[in-house]
């Protein structure tokens, strides 16, 4: 089964948030976000998806989520390829 890390930001032009995640079902995940079922910080916004890369695993996808949260200039540098 594959798993997804992904970055999500908001639809609004007022706020510009950006989250990082993983899953192994990424159109249910960002779903479950886009009705306040996701995670905290995600709650009360709209999102679309700007950024997946597939892993093989599990472990390594969390390893690569923890990898672009803690490092806000890879998160930066992924962003402005975009």
């Amino acid at each position: 089964m594959p798993f997804f890390v992904y970055i999500i930001k908001t639809v609004s032009s007022k706020i510009n948030k950006t989250y990082v995640g993983y899953t192994s079902n990424l159109k249910e995940r960002i779903n479950k976000h886009n009705n306040n079922k996701g995670a905290k910080s995600t709650k009360g916004h709209k999102w679309e998806l700007i950024y997946k890369k597939k892993f093989i695993s599990k472990s390594k996808a969390m390893s690569y989520e923890y990898k672009i949260k803690k490092n806000r200039k890879l998160r930066k540098n992924i962003l402005e390829k975009i």
